[in-house]
This record gives structure tokens, C-alpha cells and sequence, in this order.
């Protein structure tokens, strides 16, 4: 057994779990919030209880330091020489990294080299990083699992733009994707559950308060919904996804805003939020929708399927078909009537149908959710980033 510590550094928080392999049981879990703010939020789980301190945490050194005094502390280990490695999720990799790394020097400098294109995520990945190996072990090895990578078998007529060639060649302007450590894992679990077939064709709809879709065929992904940055494709919690890109001059002049202004607002009041007027969470739209009957909410809910619809469609022909769609995260997992919506907008196209006592059932477990006599199974597994990461690293290490 080795003990593989899963990171997610934010620019302000660090999400954590501390995974036994290859049982891949989850020792602990936890987050760290509100860094560099007056006082931060640090909370573990210690034997399935919640643990809650508000300190002030000035920077991610104090914050992993907290982190690691924790697990001593509340013996979830005797000693930080338990830890054999760290895995370190980073958002981009740009075309440089088409898998996950072990991190030397050359692979730090490559990932803050493409800060360019990932302006809030990757500085707070490394300097994660070089927090976790100041205050671990020299032995203890480290892997950085990148987000892009899993989309880099994407070919040349499905990542580029039209846009003049060297703006590609030069400027590396191109579609990468995002959520690549889920669609990854998801497809992973999806393709057992088929039985392991050596052929298959899967559209894995990772749908959260950033969402994305993939086309994943022979265990490899061949499209995505994100592209140059996370902003393309679906309708998401806050970000508009995909938007005529003649409405940002427009609305630069009439509302007197600057391109930088008009882009916060495709960013942050956008998609659910602003179709809806009444919240980015899924939750909220659905309270208001059956309890209130209120038409926004029934809009935004109606708009969100036949967007996600509309890219199982051109995924299905680009798979020449598909064996099953799988629905995961927060509003894929557990959003019923959304998966309901979407189903629908394409069941008479592809004799697709879910079992509506299925569909409402609320689990933990991977499960199918589609009709017996659906022609595609309709999945809902939830993801798991941090056992991707943790079986990346522990591939990587050869532990």
C-alpha cells in the first residue's frame, strides 16, 4: 500500500485527498479556503467528521503546512514520511504535455510558460506544488496531471479554428479543452460497465458549474466542448459558452464597455445566471421551476438541454454512433429533470430512453438509468478526479 496525496490548488484554496493505492480507498479529505484573505477556512474530515478552523491563512505555504500538521495531529498519519507521493492537478498544458509528468525542473518552467493561458489556474498550481516539496520529504515524488492532456489525441481538423493558419502556428491558438482528468476517468468507468469491449463510442457530459462534452471513442477522445479557453462550448453556471463572436464589439458600444468588461460578463453573469435571474446553481433554477412555476427557470432549463443536446448530436455522428452517454458532476450527477430534458431532445433521433424510476433515483454508485429497450445506455457515473490523479502518479512513480 502507498498513500498518494491528490491536490487541486486554487488561487485562493486548496482542495485535498489523501488516497490509499491501489485500493484506492480515501483516507481523509478536506479544503483550504479564503487564502490571503483575513481569515481563512481550513476543514478536514477525521473518521467521517468534519473538522472546522478559521485562521488567518496568508499563502499556500501556511495553508499546506496546516494541511500536513492536521493529519499528524489527528494521527491520520504518525508521520509525513507516510507519504509516498503528491499528485498536483494543473489546468493547462498546452500542447507541450499529452499526458500526466513527473515534475523535474524542465516541467515546472513548461507549466509556467503557459500561465499565458491559464491566467488564474496555473501560477496557483505550482506554487501548490512548491509548497507541497518544501514541506514534504526529498523522497517523496510528485506528478503534475494535467487537464488538457486527455484531449491532446484530438487531430488537426478538430482542434483548429478558422482563423489564419499562423495565428495557430505562431500564436498557439487552438481549441484544448478542459476537464480531461473527468472525462478521462468517466470514460474509463463507462467502458467497464460495457464490459470492456475493444471497440466503443462514448459521450461523456460532464456537467457542472463549468461544463464540457467529449466524444471518446476506443477509450481516446477524438472532440470536445471547451476550446481555446473554458469559456467555449455549453451553457454553464456562470459562462455563456458558445456566443456569435460579432456580439463583443456589439456590446462593446452599447454598453460602453471594454472588451476586457464585455468578457466578465460572458465569465461570470452568463449561462444559468443570467438566463435565469435567479442563480448559478442548478438547485436554486429547480426550486424555483417546480415550486414556483417560475418561467425563467423553465427557459434556462429548457435552453441548457437543447445546447447539451445539440453537442450529443454532432458527437453521435462523429462516433458513427455510441454505446452509451454518460452524465457526471454536480449538475449531471444529480439533476434528474435536466437529464430528463436532454434525453428527450434526442431520443426519437437515436432510440434513446431513460427509465424514469431510475432517472429519479439519487446514488453514489455508478448506475444506468436507461429504458431495456433503449438502443444507448444512459449512465450516470460520478467523477472522480482525485483517483485519476492518484493512479496517474502512481503509474508515473512506478510505486
Amino acid at each position: 500500500m502507498v498513500k498518494v496525496m491528490a491536490v487541486n490548488a486554487g488561487s485562493s484554496s486548496l482542495k485535498f485527498q489523501l488516497i490509499n493505492m491501489p485500493s484506492e480507498e480515501v483516507i481523509t479529505s478536506g479544503l483550504v479556503e479564503r487564502i490571503g484573505q483575513e481569515v481563512g477556512n481550513f476543514v478536514i474530515k477525521v473518521n467521517g467528521e468534519k473538522i472546522q478552523t478559521q485562521t488567518p491563512i496568508p499563502d499556500h505555504q501556511v495553508a499546506v503546512d496546516l494541511l500536513l500538521n492536521a493529519l499528524v495531529d489527528h494521527h491520520i498519519v504518525e508521520s509525513l514520511e507516510e507519504i509516498d507521493a503528491v499528485g498536483h492537478r494543473v489546468v493547462h498544458g498546452g500542447e507541450d504535455f499529452d499526458d500526466s509528468v513527473v515534475v523535474d525542473e524542465e516541467a515546472v518552467k513548461k507549466v509556467a510558460d503557459l500561465s499565458e493561458l491559464a491566467p488564474l489556474h496555473n501560477p496557483a498550481n505550482i506554487i501548490g506544488y512548491k509548497a507541497f516539496k518544501e514541506a514534504l520529504p526529498d523522497h517523496v515524488g510528485h506528478v503534475f496531471v494535467f487537464d488538457t492532456a486527455f484531449h491532446q489525441t484530438l487531430d488537426k481538423e478538430r482542434y483548429l479554428y478558422p482563423l489564419p493558419l499562423e495565428y495557430y502556428t505562431d500564436l498557439k491558438v487552438r481549441k484544448y479543452g478542459a476537464h480531461g482528468t473527468s472525462h478521462k476517468y468517466v470514460s474509463q468507468q463507462a467502458i467497464e460497465m460495457l464490459g470492456n469491449p475493444k471497440e466503443s463510442r462514448i459521450i461523456v457530459c460532464h456537467l457542472g458549474n463549468g461544463a464540457s462534452i467529449s466524444a471518446v471513442q476506443d477509450g481516446k477522445c477524438i472532440d470536445t466542448s471547451m476550446g481555446f479557453t473554458p469559456l467555449a462550448g455549453v451553457m454553464m453556471g456562470t459562462r455563456s459558452g458558445d456566443v456569435d463572436p460579432s456580439v463583443m464589439p456589439y456590446l462593446c458600444k452599447k454598453l460602453n464597455k471594454t472588451a476586457d468588461e464585455v468578457l466578465e460578463i460572458y465569465n461570470k453573469k452568463s449561462g444559468m445566471l443570467g438566463i435565469s435571474g435567479i442563480s448559478s446553481d442548478s438547485r436554486d433554477i429547480e426550486n424555483a421551476l417546480f415550486n414556483e412555476g417560475n418561467e425563467r427557470a423553465l427557459l434556462t432549463g429548457l435552453l441548457y438541454a437543447r445546447i447539451v443536446s445539440k453537442y450529443i448530436g454532432q458527437y453521435y455522428a462523429e462516433l458513427g454512433g455510441c454505446d452509451a452517454i454518460c452524465f457526471t458532476a454536480g449538475v449531471g450527477e444529480n439533476a434528474a429533470y435536466l437529464r430528463r430534458l436532454i434525453i428527450d431532445n434526442v431520443s426519437r433521433a437515436f432510440g434513446v430512453f431513460l427509465d424514469e424510476e431510475l432517472n429519479s433515483i439519487r446514488s453514489d454508485e455508478n448506475r444506468v438509468i436507461s429504458h431495456q429497450y433503449s438502443q444507448i445506455k444512459v449512465m450516470v457515473i460520478p467523477t472522480n478526479e482525485e483517483v485519476m490523479i492518484a493512479r496517474d502518479t502512481v503509474r508515473l512513480l512506478d510505486l
